[in-house]
């Protein structure tokens, strides 16, 4: 998958647990987007099977979005308390570089993040 369509499923899942429900303005609201960018990726989550659309156009995650979402969310949190923790930086400049780093990094580095954190909490 696309960085871009991770950020959609991760801003997906984000505002499903805070609002209840999600529209494509409230996605483009939340990352900056314009709408006819969000639109055109929905589209596109959808015939990839990560999204489906309710009732009054409400977007939903599959069983597979869901799972997808989780665990970029996951990784997103996970990076921004290490880099906090190892770094001394804020929450905020943690947040950003998490964001950038959550796309590429490999399995096997989170699974050794995850132990480190775990003995260091």
């Amino acid at each position: 998958m696309y960085e871009s369509g991770e950020d959609y499923l991760e801003a997906i899942l984000v505002l499903k647990n805070k609002n209840g429900f999600v529209r494509s303005v409230d996605i483009a609201k939340h990352l900056g987007y314009s709408k006819p960018s969000v639109s055109r990726a929905m589209g596109i989550l959808e015939k990839d099977g990560f999204i489906e659309f309710g009732l009054g156009n409400m977007i939903i995650l599959t069983e597979a979005g869901e799972l997808k979402a989780k665990d970029i969310y996951e990784r997103h949190q996970l990076l921004t308390k290490f880099l906090v923790k190892i770094t001394g930086v804020s929450d905020e400049q943690a947040e950003q570089n998490a964001c950038r780093i959550e796309h590429v990094i490999d399995v096997d580095i989170v699974s050794g993040i995850k132990k480190w954190m775990k003995k260091n909490s």
